[in-house]
């Protein structure tokens, strides 16, 4: 099952308390302070990985809690740590403090860490508290509770090109013909449920990335037909391929349409460069595929005989290659 959204409740270990302690021995009276430190509380941290394509293992506890730090002892002997838990989350995943409106970390690197919660600082031992005018502190400091956070993760795919189409527009069609990719494709719409990610190749030494999401419908900023959660998945593409099927009836109103759904979902995802590709004009037989108004680059294409397939690859990499020069120029 592929799940994108998760709601989680994340409790970092208490430190343990310092020890009031006095040293005791045969022959020795009045020992000094030898109360030890207690050990920080075990923290939350999560951890990227490549290898994770669903935030499917979080959603089988509500809550992770960290053990506490142990207790100083006397002999001046400090208290264990308690264990940190790692939580591994994919590539791409968004981690948003839920009480403080505010998001923690965006997860773009594998092996990236971060603290989501931090576990309590151990509490000092009488023995820190000795001075050469103060030979016997009774002081001693209890341990400082943990970080706890209530966070929303939300995954968001990354990828170079982002196929944006109706359903059944033959997006599948194309990311199985063009890469290793081996999404479900059949003749029927929503037979994609969830985004796939294809690695392209390029000619001998190049490659980018491209995402499948399932088809959007009118609506679809608005949420209907789950466009919330398909949208989501293409705002961090560099470039957006529109699949404009041309065996159905108006492609430039269905064109039109789509946009319209990215914009209202995202004003920013809009502005991305973006391409139109015309399919399965296989289906058009010797009649010509009709040419739209936009002022973007358009490709007539055939997933299924694979005609101008190699062209198509071509431009995608031009875009993508402008697309990167003018982040580098922002930044």
């Amino acid at each position: 099952m592929f799940i994108d959204f998760v709601k989680t409740r994340v409790i970092a270990g208490c430190g343990g308390s310092g020890c009031m302690s006095f040293h005791r021995e045969k022959f020795i009276d009045k020992g000094g302070p030898d109360g030890g430190d207690g050990g920080r509380g075990g923290s939350i941290i999560m951890r990227a990985s490549k290898n994770l394509h669903t935030l499917r293992d979080l959603t089988y506890r509500r809550e992770y809690k960290a053990r506490r730090g142990q207790h100083g002892m006397g002999s001046n002997k400090h208290g264990r740590s308690g264990k940190d838990i790692i939580l591994e989350v994919p590539v791409g995943t968004l981690v948003r403090d839920v009480n403080e409106d505010r998001i923690l970390v965006d997860f773009t690197e594998h092996g990236q860490t971060f603290v989501v919660a931090r576990g309590g600082k151990g509490g000092r031992g009488n023995a820190r508290f000795a001075t050469s005018t103060h030979q016997s502190p009774r002081e001693w400091e209890v341990g400082q509770p943990g970080e706890e956070r209530e966070l929303e993760l939300e995954l968001k795919s990354i990828a170079d090109v982002g196929l944006v189409g109706f359903p059944n527009a033959g997006k599948s069609t194309l990311l199985s013909r063009i890469s290793r990719a081996r999404p479900k494709i059949a003749a029927y719409p929503f037979t994609t449920l969830q985004p796939n990610l294809g690695i392209v190749n390029y000619r001998e030494f190049s490659s980018f990335v491209m995402a499948d999401i399932p088809g959007l419908i009118e609506g679809a900023h608005t949420g209907k037909g789950l466009g919330h959660q398909f949208l989501r998945h293409v705002e961090r593409t560099r470039v957006l391929l529109y699949m404009i099927d041309v065996s159905k009836e108006d492609p430039m109103e269905r064109l039109r349409i789509l946009q319209n759904e990215v914009e209202s979902y995202s004003p920013v995802l809009a502005l991305k460069p973006y391409m139109v590709a015309l399919t399965k004009i296989d289906l058009l037989g010797d009649t010509p595929p009709p040419v739209l108004d936009v002022d973007a680059p358009q490709l007539a294409i055939s997933a299924v005989t694979g005609q101008n397939l190699d062209k198509l690859l071509d431009m995608l990499h031009e875009r993508i290659a402008r697309a990167d020069s003018m982040e580098q120029l922002k930044e």
